[in-house]
């Protein structure tokens, strides 16, 4: 087989055993919330009723965990004799000597009841499993694919700052014809975008569901979103104010409503203010730490994040990512008045999911972002560190997943959820890698929005069956 065949199929082998580890780790969360050691106490067998849909849960576990170590003994002997490079080599290694312990611990669970710590060590070492998995793919893929003249945007300069508080350009006379009022009332609605709004709201409505099960009531729903979706209004019309100069410089957004002056400055900026504070308002209905959390969210997506972090550093998508990450928070408090555990897991799902998210957008439109002025990773980096580090964040991803499932009463629903569409999001991925192109990337970006969708989805929906 030549190299690049050889190549090919270890990169299967390595995708293959990622998932697979993955799949195991979904599965004994699966297990342990379901108590599945009560119904299958034995080791290494499993003697039960198949009647029984706990025994079943359990049985399939050690299935699954005798052919995950199986899969993962065969990529280890592939990868530790093929041309790979050392890190790759380690990587696998690591995997592989770990599995061991892993199944050790499986057999202290199984036997011990599920004590602790016997069943959060399981998870720590079957996630540690994981993410050797993913390091191998992704140093890997790094090693084939990347191309030895992808650097950083030449064009791109930092240091041609653009005043946030100065007004546009104007437009010659003739390039603003008057419009209509149903023109003027789409052009405030873009202000808020609203493609932002849907996913948003329903990270808030899983943390509502996950606080409250099946007791969640019809008010705190209807406050906790109207202010939500005021509150991304609100943001969403104050980055297009802050960014409107350098909306004119890209072609994605010079068609804005600002950067075309169809939505004068300070018409747009008393827009902000108000949806801003019906958006407090409406929160102070729920309680403090709602409205607290509300105005936190506001402030970071319009100041820090846009004037400071996505201007100047290229850790902007990262440490941004905490702005979607709020409305977990938003939703768990609305319903309890603190921050619990897995409120916190849930938005630290969002959190290392919005660059395995963004970072696919950045490539598709990475030309424009240096124009822009924005030092975005791929403007910054290349396109080929981007990549790899769309692939770690996605591991992230689905390890948050994982630990949320295992911290909660989620069940099949949930994990089925995460599995088959954490799958479609790793080929798209790894097809990003593979082909390099602006249509890969879009593939990558949408099927990072469908894993989430689904997967907030599938909380609430599994959350208000409990």
């Amino acid at each position: 087989m030549n190299r690049t065949g050889s190549g090919r199929v270890r990169t299967g082998l390595l995708a293959g055993t990622a998932m697979g580890v993955y799949l195991l780790v979904v599965a004994g969360t699966t297990s342990a919330v379901a108590d599945g050691a009560s119904a299958c106490g034995t080791w290494p067998l499993c003697s039960g009723s198949l009647a029984d849909p706990v025994f079943l849960v359990a049985f399939g576990h050690r299935l699954v965990a005798a052919l995950v170590g199986l899969l993962v003994l065969g990529t280890a002997a592939v990868v530790l004799r093929s041309d790979a490079g050392r890190r790759v080599k380690v990587a696998t290694g690591a995997a592989l000597a770990l599995f061991p312990a892993q199944i050790l611990l499986g057999a202290l669970v199984a036997t011990s009841g599920a004590a602790a710590p016997f069943s959060g060590l399981h998870l720590v070492i079957g996630l540690a499993i994981f993410a050797a998995a993913v390091l191998a793919l992704a140093w890997d893929l790094e090693a084939r694919t990347g191309t030895s003249d992808d650097r950083p945007v030449a064009a791109f300069d930092r240091a041609d700052a653009v005043d946030p508080t100065s007004e546009p350009d104007a437009p010659p006379a003739s390039a603003t014809p008057e419009v209509g009022l149903g023109e003027h009332v789409r052009a405030y609605a873009r202000l808020t975008k609203p493609r932002l709004m849907w996913l948003l709201s329903l990270v808030a409505a899983a943390g509502m569901a996950l606080a409250a099960g099946p007791d969640l009531a019809v008010r705190t729903i209807v406050l906790t979103l109207g202010g939500g979706v005021l509150a991304i209004g609100a943001s969403g019309t104050f980055n297009h104010v802050l960014e409107r100069d350098r909306d004119q410089r890209m072609e994605r957004t010079a068609d804005r409503p600002i950067a075309t002056h169809q939505v004068p400055v300070g018409r747009a900026t008393l827009f902000g203010l108000a949806l801003a504070g019906l958006s407090l308002a409406v929160f102070w209905q729920i309680n403090p730490l709602a409205t607290a959390l509300g105005l936190v969210a506001i402030l970071f997506y319009s100041v820090v994040y846009t004037l400071v972090l996505k201007p100047n550093t290229v850790q902007n998508t990262v440490i941004g990512g905490a702005a979607g990450a709020l409305p977990a928070l938003i939703g768990w408090a609305a319903v309890t008045g603190d921050l619990g555990l897995p409120g916190l897991v849930l938005a630290g799902v969002i959190f290392v999911w919005t660059p395995a998210h963004f970072y696919n957008l950045a490539l598709a439109y990475r030309e424009d972002y240096a124009r822009g002025g924005f030092p975005m990773m791929p403007v910054v980096r290349g396109e080929t560190t981007t990549r790899k580090h769309v692939l770690l964040w996605l591991g992230a991803t689905l390890g948050a997943a994982a630990t949320l499932l295992w911290l909660t009463p989620l069940a099949w629903p949930t994990a089925t959820t995460a599995v088959l569409l954490g799958g479609v999001f790793l080929w798209a991925v790894v097809g990003l890698h593979r082909d390099r192109t602006e249509r890969a990337a879009f593939r990558a970006f949408h099927a990072s929005n469908a894993y989430l969708g689904l997967f907030l989805l599938a909380v609430v929906v599994d959350a208000l069956a409990v």
